[in-house]
């Protein structure tokens, strides 16, 4: 049997993402890594958009503004990436505290 699940504990797992993803973005060096911090936010926020979706009263525009979220990390993660790949090629290091050699 499935249990009811509440407004109460989609909020908490989404603040359990945010967290993490934040933790990502601030503490680590590689470029992918925050990247994946980034991904793990805007899947919160995916999840805050569908729980009041649920449970509120915003009818399907929630889900309609997760799914553009969701084409937003698509568009992201692929420019991202190629700039990630790119830098790589210039400088052999993905660490983003390397990157400001690119000024000169």
């Amino acid at each position: 049997m499935i249990p009811n699940v509440g407004l109460t504990q989609f909020l908490v797992v989404s603040a359990i993402l945010f967290a993490l993803g934040i933790y990502g973005v601030i503490t680590r060096k590689n470029a992918i890594m925050v990247l994946m911090g980034i991904e793990l936010i805007l899947n919160s926020a995916n999840i805050n958009f569908i729980a009041f979706t649920r449970f509120g009263l915003m009818n399907l525009t929630g889900q309609v503004i997760a799914i553009f979220v969701i084409i937003l990390a698509a568009a992201e993660a692929a420019i991202l990436l190629a700039i990630v790949l790119n830098i790589y090629q210039q400088l052999n290091t993905v660490n983003v505290d390397e990157v400001d050699k690119l000024k000169n």
